[in-house]
């Protein structure tokens, strides 16, 4: 659908406040008709051609890539891992898609607070929905994390499922930022400050893989 379902509410609801509003003042239904166009364009779904294979690792947002960090160790990863930031803005696409084939082995909410998602310590304080995909990399983390007018995460995938890859799993209302975690060995083919589309845009290698 051009449009997720999950905009039909606030849709149904701008389109009933310009009714009324258009009954006692014309010019005061622009209001809620501008809510209407900025629900519609903000939920956005537009079809993307996802260029699937085993040794790609795609970008599981839209957005600029604003930070690249290797970690020694990763409790998720089990071991060396690269850290990867994509912000998102209020003009952005905000869904997100599995960067990788793969089945959900986890799956966790963590509430937290609404600071900017441009913040450096935003990925470690705000409210986030982590999840967990095994995959012919190794595993593989998403992190929805939301941000200053995010208060929704929205995730579809649940433990068990199997994502193919480019598949649309969540959303994040407004502006956020999505994460994720990949092992060491993979190779980044992305650089800071470049914008990325989800399920587009290659962002990483799998050594050795077809």
């Amino acid at each position: 659908m051009p449009i997720v379902p999950s905009a039909w509410p606030y849709l149904v609801f701008f389109l009933l406040a310009a009714v009324v509003a258009y009954v006692f003042h014309p010019w005061l239904a622009v209001f809620p008709l501008v809510g209407f166009f900025f629900t519609a364009y903000f939920f956005r779904n537009p079809k993307r051609a996802v260029p699937r294979s085993e040794g790609r690792i795609l970008s599981p947002a839209d957005g600029v890539v604003r930070e690249i960090r290797t970690v020694d160790a990763d409790p998720f990863i089990g071991g060396p891992a690269v850290r990867l930031s994509i912000f998102l803005s209020i003009f952005n696409v905000h869904l997100n898609r599995s960067p990788v084939a793969g089945r959900v082995f986890m799956r966790h909410y963590r509430p937290g607070k609404y600071i900017p998602a441009f913040k450096s310590h935003a990925s470690e304080v705000n409210e986030r929905n982590l999840v967990g995909i095994e995959s012919a990399a190794g595993p593989v983390l998403v992190t929805q994390i939301t941000g200053f007018l995010a208060r929704r995460i929205v995730c579809w995938a649940q433990t068990g499922d199997f994502l193919e890859q480019g598949q649309l799993f969540g959303l994040i209302r407004f502006g956020s930022c999505t994460e994720l975690v990949l092992p060491a060995n993979v190779l980044l083919t992305v650089q800071r400050g470049q914008k990325v589309k989800g399920g587009v845009t290659v962002i990483g290698r799998i050594p050795d893989a077809s």
